[in-house]
């Protein structure tokens, strides 16, 4: 499939020196680009699709694992590791 009308060509050389850059252009226009090797596509970079940001609040609810027990009541004195 010839995408080349759509997108922007780079050679490898090109990209490798400024990949970071080109990276970041793909990310904010979200258009794709073409790597070109020798003239013939090589790869086809696409920006990534953005993530659900999680809330806050809740954030952490139902990440305990395990029985909790009694967390109000004292312990015993013979639960305290120092007093053995």
């Amino acid at each position: 499939m010839d995408y080349s009308w759509v997108m922007d060509q780079v050679n490898i050389s090109e990209f490798k020196a400024t990949c970071l850059r080109l990276l970041e252009q793909v990310r904010q226009t979200g258009q794709p680009l073409e790597i070109l090797k020798n003239g013939e596509p090589l790869a086809i970079v696409h920006a990534a699709p953005p993530r659900p940001r999680k809330e806050a609040y809740g954030a952490m609810r139902n990440t305990l694992r395990g029985e909790v027990g009694d967390l109000i009541s004292p312990l015993d004195e013979s639960d305290w590791e120092v007093l053995r």
